[in-house]
């Protein structure tokens, strides 16, 4: 729907489910982005909150930064206490925390790829395309076949969730030295069965159209290609209808962001996690944590991190690591008159010899990670991802298809997982509170690296800071004007209507950030708005 507000000004609001607290503006000469910014509008606060309250206070609050990924934050916040407090986890307990927090993410893929960036691809502006028709009956709102099943069936591995931690979402199971239940026989095999009928019906079933160990075996991106036209099952797939319909769309052709990834890593091997410390982190890691910097990459290292405030509504200019991270916010008012645009500070990575860097996370950035060689024996290899970008080059197709492909690799994870829990041993070891103490815990949550950092002095919360993927990829621009992920991916997109953007919506969609998102676009030559365009909700 679109609507008139003034002769030089127009709202197009076509999914208008929430309302904007992510402004995405965007300068455009020729129908091309040349410039863009990202604007959080909400502040939060939740480092603010926390500061004095006791140490396990992060179990609670922080799960609710976020109501679809509040497994994601708990697993961190817990890290971050079992790192400060140096306690013992047991391996069940090690177990239980991966089994919870993958089936959280397994839940998101298909919520996220049905319920928020689908819908796009039936926009009238691809009408033409020879797909067209059949993209609508599957992936219209609602009322899709496809959609109606797969957001219907993406509740399935969260019920698991709910079997170990009681609750899903805002569950507190997780706690310092272990977990807080006891599963059963019943548990393990209600959750066997609840996943296997996932993977049937959607996964196997109607995203793939094969099986999972078939599309595994998929290790460069031109095999994807081939995998697609290999039988009628899998070309009439909903993934070989997206492939094909997003490459004849251009979807593989925009949306490069900056080329830069990280990952923290996420899920222990239990015995070499029993005792978890910062240090000792990479080396336990079953997907790996590292930083690529479009050329080579990096060893993870928490002390590499800072989060630059040069462009965001707080005190100053600081250029902090989180441990001495500060939270000042300013009156925006106030904030825009130095320049500042955003509520969202600039987390940057820095890398010997290259300086800071802005880096993408999520599902792309990790998938990158995990095409590093020499893995481990208990670690995960797979250079699909890396192929495809350095074969065909980052776009929205290949991040999209990044987080789809980690349906199959989370599956066959905690499947394995389930079968190694040992029901007659302990799940949890009762830890020493110290008074004082510095943690660092982090995870890969849905859309990327997730992390907390936490100084405990005379038995308090002295200082606690979060770092969200979302903050990775829609922060401002810092001190050195260098544009955020985000704001790169959107830099360089051709715009076919620049009264309906969609492809900015396909962008912001692509990084699912846990912000709504509008998009507001100026031509360079002459300042006019020519259009404001709500994309919706990250979840």
């Amino acid at each position: 729907m679109a609507t008139t507000v003034a002769p030089s000004e127009m709202r197009i609001s076509p999914l208008g489910r929430v309302e904007g607290d992510l402004d995405l503006k965007i300068s455009i000469r020729d129908n091309v982005v040349t410039d863009a910014w990202t604007e959080a509008s909400m502040f939060r606060g939740f480092e603010i909150i926390l500061k004095g309250k006791d140490p396990q206070a992060g179990l609670i609050v922080t799960p609710r930064i976020c109501g679809i990924c509040g497994g994601s934050h708990l697993y961190k916040a817990v890290y971050a206490i079992d790192t400060a407090w140096k306690t013992h986890v047991p391996q069940n307990a090690t177990l239980i925390r991966n089994i919870a927090q993958a089936c959280e993410t397994l839940q998101s893929i298909p919520r996220w790829f049905y319920a928020l960036f689908a819908i796009d691809l039936t926009n009238k502006n691809y009408a033409q395309a020879a797909e067209y028709d059949e993209i609508v009956r599957r992936f219209a709102p609602f009322v899709g076949t496809s959609y109606e099943h797969g957001v219907t069936l993406s509740n399935k591995p969260v019920e698991v969730y709910a079997i170990f931690g009681g609750q899903w979402p805002h569950s507190s199971f997780m706690i310092p030295g272990g977990v807080m239940c006891a599963p059963t026989l019943s548990d393990i095999t209600r959750s066997v069965a609840i996943l296997d009928y996932w993977k049937r019906e959607w996964l196997e079933g109607q995203w793939l159209g094969s099986s999972i160990e078939r599309w595994l075996e998929n290790k460069t991106w031109d095999d994807v290609w081939k995998w697609a036209d290999e039988n009628d099952a899998q070309r009439n797939s909903d993934c070989g209808l997206f492939l094909r319909f997003a490459r004849r769309v251009g979807l593989d052709k925009f949306g490069q962001g900056s080329g830069t990834y990280l990952a923290t890593g996420t899920y222990f091997q239990p015995e070499l996690y029993e005792n978890p410390t910062v240090d000792g982190r990479n080396a336990a890691l079953i997907n790996r944590s590292g930083v690529y910097d479009g050329k080579d990459f990096h060893d993870f290292d928490h002390l590499n991190v800072r989060e630059d405030t040069a462009h965001s509504f707080y005190r100053g200019s600081t250029y902090l690591h989180p441990w001495e991270g500060v939270t000042e916010p300013i009156d925006p008012l106030d904030g825009h008159k130095q320049g500042k645009y955003s509520w969202a500070k600039s987390p940057r990575y820095e890398v010997h010899g290259k300086g800071a860097l802005p880096l993408e996370a999520g599902p792309l950035a990790r998938q990158v990670v995990a095409g590093r060689p020499n893995a481990a024996a208990h670690q995960d290899y797979d250079p699909l991802f890396l192929d495809a970008i350095t074969t065909a080059g980052p776009s929205v197709l290949v991040r999209v298809m990044a987080r789809m492909h980690e349906a199959c690799k989370y599956y066959k994870l905690v499947r394995k997982w389930l079968d190694q829990v040992d029901l007659h041993d302990k799940f949890y070891t009762k830890p020493v509170e110290y008074a004082e103490g510095k943690g660092f815990g982090s995870t890969e949550a849905a859309r990327g690296a997730l992390s907390d950092w936490i100084v405990i002095s005379n038995g308090r919360i002295e200082n606690y800071q979060v770092i969200t993927p979302t903050a990775w990829n829609i922060g401002p621009q810092d001190s050195q004007q260098a544009h955020g992920p985000m704001e790169q991916a959107f830099i360089g997109a051709h715009i076919t209507d620049p009264t309906d953007p969609v492809e900015m919506g396909h962008v912001a969609r692509s990084f699912d950030s846990c912000l709504v998102c509008t998009v507001h676009a100026y031509d360079e030559k002459t300042g006019k708005e020519l259009s404001r365009f709500r994309i919706g909700e990250g979840m």
